[in-house]
């Protein structure tokens, strides 16, 4: 009997029509049908408790049944690429926006970013804390001044209010979303990462700071959004601890 190859015994795995691969034999020797059905069940479970920790502000709106019944299909299509559980479904945004039954639904596939960054940002470097004494210096000075976004810190923007779904994902009795996107910032303080709406413009800012001096990435938002507001835009980033100082990076 030819003996079972891994190709073999992975591309069975998470199918359950699929036959037992040929030649897989039990501590017995004798075939491992019933064995490897346990085994693949349980695999699959496995995935699916992952996705139902990795994505509770998805399954939360969708609904816990409605979310439970879709996994088995994303699993089954997207075997982890990594041994790193944390990783898990990086694929699960596009595969919510090409899955057909959900498109009434579109906003889902930002939510499912949404949970992504908030997990980004949990296992994130530590960073040294922003001295803020640094900002107080003349303006031709400050314009130069490169500042950094700690390792936790993400930004995200959409075309659906996924500040106001998240918060309606963790408090059902939270305002009704309102009909305009948004774009958040999230940080994590202490332990646990949290999204802040941004003003608008903020995130233009945000994401300029990435690669460019403050002056130059202040000209991008006010470009972008004329009423740009840098003072309320910095209190938060101060408040949240969204910036860091580069020379104190603390060692993992």
């Amino acid at each position: 009997m030819t003996p079972v190859t891994q190709a073999q015994f992975r591309a069975a795995l998470l199918d359950a029509d699929t036959p037992v691969p040929e030649g897989l034999l039990n501590g017995h020797g004798a075939p491992a049908g019933s064995r490897y059905n346990v085994y693949r069940n349980n695999v699959t479970a496995s995935l699916i408790d992952a996705m139902k920790l990795a994505f509770p502000s998805v399954r939360s709106l969708l609904g816990a049944e409605n979310f439970d019944t879709l996994m088995p299909m994303f699993v089954r299509a997207h075997p982890p690429a990594s041994p790193l559980m944390m990783h898990y479904g990086a694929g699960f945004p596009a595969f919510l926006d090409g899955f057909a039954p959900l498109a009434h639904l579109a906003y889902l596939a930002d939510i499912a970013r949404l949970d992504l960054a908030m997990r980004a940002s949990y296992h994130a470097a530590d960073a040294g804390p922003f001295d803020p004494v640094v900002l107080q210096q003349p303006p031709e000075t400050l314009a130069g001044l490169h500042l950094r976004l700690a390792p936790a810190t993400k930004v995200l923007r959409a075309r659906w209010p996924i500040h106001d779904l998240w918060r309606r994902a963790t408090d059902p009795s939270a305002p009704k979303p309102r009909p305009a996107g948004q774009a958040i910032v999230i940080t994590r303080p202490a332990f646990d990462p949290a999204p802040h709406l941004l003003p608008t413009g903020a995130a233009t800012f945000l994401l300029a700071l990435e690669t460019h001096p403050l002056g130059a990435a202040l000209e991008a938002a006010q470009a972008a959004a004329p009423d740009f507001d840098f003072a309320e835009t910095l209190a938060l980033l101060l408040h949240s601890e969204a910036l860091t100082d580069q020379n104190k990076d603390l060692p993992l």
